[in-house]
């Protein structure tokens, strides 16, 4: 086979074979008619690039005969290398200032470690040498707890009575130094949830179910709502607890018919022992009435009989006295005294002598209303 070039380099022309080299010829060289080797595409490409360059970089570009020439490398002027550093200091710049929103706070960290906290505003920071993140502070964070959201978040706590609650309540939170949430707490969420049912299933088991179903439940809020802010403010968290919602406290589903009819028991079993109680009170605070008035009485009677028969003993000392004083004038004083207390309240009618009668009264008329006439005496005198 004949030809003028013997491969992509350009090897010898001549006709191989004939004990000849690998290129052709006896002595295995180039032949009297071979040419020097091609440069290649690729280097003229490579040229082309670099006569671009030193066009953009402020050089002049030029072919064989510009400046340079073929074996020189791009040149840079000083506009450019200004351009490249204006450029540079202005992708410094942008990286460096950054703004934080009124509702936001920044935490700057020199070399990995924290610096200063960044206020709300235009704030910089010289990259890459300090480096921010921005916090949302004032955003109020919710974390559910008994909602069943989490695999082991059940919300079944045991009370004091041994008896099993279901609970549902959220935990309203934000954050109030951006610092130590970043670098104290690795997982701030789970960390609110776990401190707050911990905190939760105390206050369940020192507690009863009846007051938590019913009337305490403000209380059983606000008293966790301070129990899980000194556990999260002991960790030195950076977050403050603003509320807490207690939304359910229920016997558990599968027994909540069993409890309804338990809770009624204890309604009547309630009910019957206030009955019993008011009856029992009222049947003894009448016997202890009764008997007081009864040890009353007989106080008042035990008083009366003695003060009066004191008074008959000074009555008859004093009697004793005048009669042996003056017998007669006592004796019958005491007769007419005795008298009028025996007559004094009878109702007598005396009839002296009547004329015509023969003296004994025989003239009166029987039916004469004497007594009556008695006691009218008095009225028709007034």
């Amino acid at each position: 086979m004949s030809g003028n070039n013997g491969g992509p380099w350009g090897g010898g022309g001549g006709n191989r074979g004939g004990g000849g080299g690998p290129r052709g010829g006896s002595g295995g060289g180039r032949g009297p008619g071979d040419q020097g080797p091609n440069i290649p595409e690729i280097d003229q490409i490579v040229k082309k690039g670099q006569e671009q360059l030193k066009v953009l970089m402020g050089g002049r570009g030029g072919g064989d005969g510009g400046r340079g020439g073929g074996s020189g490398g791009p040149g840079f002027s000083k506009r450019g290398v200004l351009l490249g550093l204006v450029g540079l200091g202005l992708i410094w710049l942008v990286a460096s200032v950054y703004t934080v929103k009124p509702e936001e706070r920044s935490v700057e960290l020199m070399f990995g470690q924290y610096y200063r906290t960044g206020a709300p505003g235009l704030n910089f920071a010289p990259w890459p040498v300090v480096t921010h993140e921005i916090v949302q502070v004032t955003t109020e964070r919710v974390t559910e707890v008994g909602t069943g959201t989490a695999p082991l978040d059940q919300g079944l706590m045991l009370t004091r009575d041994e008896a099993v609650v279901d609970i549902e309540f959220q935990v309203v939170w934000n954050i109030t130094d951006p610092a130590r949430f970043l670098f104290n707490l690795a997982d701030p969420r789970e960390t609110v949830r776990a401190v707050s049912e911990s905190a939760m299933r105390d206050i369940i088991a020192r507690s009863e179910l009846s007051p938590i179903l019913n009337r305490d439940r403000g209380s059983i809020a606000a008293d966790l709502r301070a129990a899980a802010q000194s556990t999260l403010d002991s960790y030195e968290s950076g977050i403050n607890i603003i509320r807490v919602n207690f939304d359910k406290a229920d016997p558990p589903r599968e027994v909540i018919d069993s409890f309804r009819e338990v809770q009624a028991a204890r309604q009547e079993r309630d009910r019957l022992e206030r009955q019993a109680d008011a009856y029992a009170n009222r049947v003894l605070a009448a016997a202890r009435g009764e008997a007081a008035q009864v040890q009353e009485e007989a106080e008042g009677y035990r008083a009366q009989v003695v003060n009066n028969a004191q008074g008959e003993a000074s009555r008859f000392v004093s009697v004793f006295s005048e009669y042996v004083n003056a017998p007669e004038v006592t004796r019958k004083r005491m007769y007419l005294e005795t008298m009028e207390r025996v007559l004094g309240d009878m109702s007598l009618t005396i009839l002296d002598n009547v004329t015509g009668g023969g003296g004994n009264g025989t003239g009166v008329l029987p039916y004469l209303p004497l007594d009556q006439l008695q006691r009218q005496q008095p009225r028709s005198a007034d």
